[in-house]
């Protein structure tokens, strides 16, 4: 096909384009080069451009560079190919014994021709890509790709942002192949070279002079073609001591530029190599990560500008009802979120930023992790959430504590976890005093709330430490409940008086006993499904010795039936609605407790209470000011709103499920002697069917009243008319459920306490 005939045959292609079609055209027909002068062919086209041209205007698509750069990265990948894993062909060592990414380097940062960044931008990514063998420890390698690095995110919204990305998320993703790598890319601030174009001169020198292609061994030149600069001590001339935290990293800097691009997409990709590097192990990467760039900056400011563009006033059943949020899938539609509530897309950015903090922390270096949790706890939460959460406007209360029950909702890493606690509850663990409770104003403001004349408020921060007494953090247990229980001094040594144990007897058994051998969900419980290994035994509390026998069944029958027997028959409802017996909470409790075993068993908990001679039985025992406002709840259900109500009785029956033998002594132990002044949750709730008796005799049809309430609480009947004393006859109802769920959880402790029998 003549010249002619091609022109007819494409008649839209430029003179270049034809030009290109004809070299290729010829190329194909031509007899195949040898890989070696191929590839020093294209790379000479491309210098001769330089030294022959003279228009440097036009963008480098009208001319054959990007079609030359292809050929050279399709013959290094054959070349590759062809050759044994882990081989350097003639190619690969004419291009780095020749600095070819050095010179394209210089051309990109000219920017010559127009566009030509973009091109070895896009060279430099798919060469790392494709290339399997490593090439980052060639000193010609990785000074040009750190050079190129400091190049990417210059410019906000620069039209080469696609390719700086991916360039980047590459050599993040061959770090991650490689950790050790990322020493190469620590600059030295003090000794780093000046990089700017004094290469200039030398690249015009190697473009004009002859070339014959052939392959130049190198003796004792460091650059030459088969120098492979592997230590870290060298990192583009200049030496690199693992934690000098005068180091440059660049790397990190060109990221945290590009998350502030206008284009989302950007920010997730930048997002995702930040994440990578955060991951690394190695030490010095991630001193030069915490201490000299603005990483830790970024997630803070962003948490705190995405945190103060939320509204003033937010319903906390808003707060909770929005889905679950994962950073970078999050889905602008502001016509439907604005109709849902207003703030919604405010607070689904805050959430989604707050989970990538999240994710960034937990796959961090453990040091790194520590670190970047800490600065979130100091500029964050400090300076920013605690003013919040100490205000004395109840709408701000109320938003306040609800965004920060979703934040602990969402947080899974252990050192973001852990730093927040701190920063809620202080970081103290030994007992506390009366006078003690405000050392930590904003924990002491929180544990207030719960008794909050608001009953909202108190319902919404009681929901918050549920949520803290799920999370997996022996600290939250320490400092709200156990630091107060280690000596025993709630109990006083005394022998137990036996008028008293017979009050609770008839005929050798307990009033209203449960044979709970004849359980129904007694066979559920074993063996199969028993707790019975010995590390979920060790969290187990024994039994208190007083009143066992020899096959501790005696032990259990009472504990149970106390619970059962508390409130009186004539305040009972549950029997005459089917489905409310004390057996539905077993299961629960059974399975309840067996999570809890599986989370607390690492922390070392006693098998078994602390001796009475080895306790300070004579310092004066105080509950602590948690537990002391729970208690104080419990004692008013009779006069409490059934949602305060349910509140408090689930709080105390988390507290009440944990295996830890104090705990369980204080909170499910009738029998204990407790000393002069002191109380228990059983003898709260002693005190309170006292004043149940009083009651139920002033109020007329009393039982049927009751009965009609739970079943409206059940759905059962419909709220036709109205019912005085209904707080008193929800309270009621709420004290039964709650003593036998108590009954459930002391019979599955002491079972999973039992070995199982051969």
């Amino acid at each position: 096909m003549t010249t002619l005939s091609l022109f007819f045959h494409f008649p839209t292609l430029s003179s270049v384009e034809l030009v290109s079609q004809l070299v290729s055209m010829l190329t194909n027909l031509a007899p195949s080069l040898p890989l070696q002068e191929d590839f020093v062919y294209h790379w000479k086209a491309i210098t001769h451009y330089y030294i022959e041209t003279s228009d440097d205007k036009a963008p480098v698509t009208d001319t054959n560079i990007p079609s030359h750069l292809e050929q050279m990265l399709d013959v290094l990948t054959q070349e590759e190919s062809e050759r044994e894993s882990g081989e350097t062909g003639p190619c690969m060592e004419y291009l780095l014994h020749h600095k070819i990414l050095e010179t394209l380097y210089t051309l990109g940062k000219a920017d010559c021709p127009p566009g030509m960044k973009q091109q070895v931008l896009s060279f430099y990514t798919k060469l790392l890509g494709r290339i399997r063998q490593p090439l980052l420890p060639h000193i010609n390698v990785h000074r040009p790709v750190q050079k190129l690095i400091r190049l990417c995110g210059e410019v906000l919204a620069a039209p080469t942002e696609n390719e700086e990305i991916q360039f980047l998320c590459t050599v993040c993703a061959k770090l991650k192949q490689d950790p050790y790598l990322v020493n190469f890319f620590l600059e030295n601030k003090a000794k780093r070279g000046d990089d700017k174009d004094a290469d200039v001169e030398s690249l015009k020198e190697e473009m004009s002079s002859p070339d014959t292609g052939q392959q130049v061994h190198a003796s004792a030149d460091q650059d030459g073609p088969t120098a492979n600069t592997s230590s870290p001590a060298h990192v583009g001339g200049a030496s690199v001591l693992p934690g000098n935290s005068s180091s440059n990293y660049n790397l990190v800097s060109s990221l945290l530029n590009l998350t502030k691009s206008p284009d989302g997409r950007i920010v997730v990709k930048a997002c995702e190599g930040l994440m990578l590097l955060a991951s690394l192990p190695e030490d010095a990467a991630a001193q030069s990560l915490t201490e000299s760039t603005a990483l830790c900056e970024l997630l803070t400011r962003r948490l705190t500008s995405f945190y103060q563009a939320l509204p003033q006033s937010m319903d906390p059943l808003d707060i909770d009802t929005v889905e679950s949020v994962n950073w970078g899938l999050d889905v602008y539609n502001l016509k439907e979120d604005a109709a849902a509530f207003t703030g919604k897309r405010a607070l689904i950015s805050f959430l989604s930023w707050l989970d990538y903090c999240d994710q960034l922390i937990k796959e961090a270096q453990k040091t790194a992790a520590s670190v970047l949790a800490r600065a979130v706890r100091d500029h964050f939460f400090v300076p920013v959430m605690e003013p919040q959460l100490m205000q004395t406007s109840e709408v701000g209360i109320l938003t306040s504590t609800a965004l920060l029950n979703r934040i602990i909702r969402q947080v899974t890493s252990e050192a973001l976890l852990q730093e927040t606690l701190y920063f809620l509850l202080g970081e103290e663990v030994g007992p506390e005093t009366p006078t003690s409770v405000g050392h930590s104003p904003l924990r002491h403001r929180l544990i207030g709330h719960c008794d909050h004349l608001s009953d909202e408020i108190s319902v919404t921060t009681l929901r918050l430490f549920e949520q803290l007494l799920q999370k997996p953090c022996q600290h939250v247990l320490q400092n709200l409940v156990l630091r107060n229980l280690e000596e025993r001094s709630y109990t006083e040594c005394r022998q137990p008086d036996e008028r008293d144990e017979r009050e609770h007897m008839e005929n050798g058994q307990p009033h209203d006993a449960i044979d709970l051998e004849e359980d129904p969900l007694f066979s559920d419980l074993s063996p199969d499904t028993r707790l019975s290994s010995p590390d979920w035994l060790n969290c187990s509390p024994p039994q208190s010795t007083e009143h066992s026998k020899h096959d501790g069944k005696t032990e259990v029958h009472k504990i149970v039936n106390s619970f059962l027997c508390l409130v009186p028959d004539e305040a009972k409802s549950s029997y005459q609605v089917e489905g409310t017996g004390y057996d539905t909470y077993l299961r629960d409790a059974h399975r309840q407790f067996r999570d809890y075993c599986g989370i607390c068993q690492r922390w070392n908990w006693p098998g078994s209470a602390k001796p009475i001679e080895k306790c300070d039985l004579d310092k004066p025992f105080f509950e602590g000011h948690f537990l002391k406002v729970l208690f104080d709840r419990m004692g008013r259900i009779l006069d409490q709103p059934y949602d305060v109500n349910l509140q408090v009785t689930s709080v105390l029956s988390r507290l009440a499920l944990l295996p830890h033998p104090h705990l369980h002594e204080y909170l499910l132990d009738p029998y204990i002697n407790l000393a002069p002044g002191c109380r228990s949750l059983f003898s709260v709730i002693v005190r309170v069917v006292g004043d149940l008796m009083l009651r139920i005799h002033r109020v007329p049809d009393f039982n049927p009243k009751l009965l009609l309430v739970r079943k409206r609480l059940l759905g059962l009947e419909p709220e036709v008319l109205s019912v005085d004393h209904v707080t008193l006859l929800e309270g009621v109802i709420v004290l039964e459920e709650f003593c036998k769920e108590l009954a459930a959880i002391a019979f599955v402790k002491y079972h999973a306490s039992v070995p199982a029998s051969p």
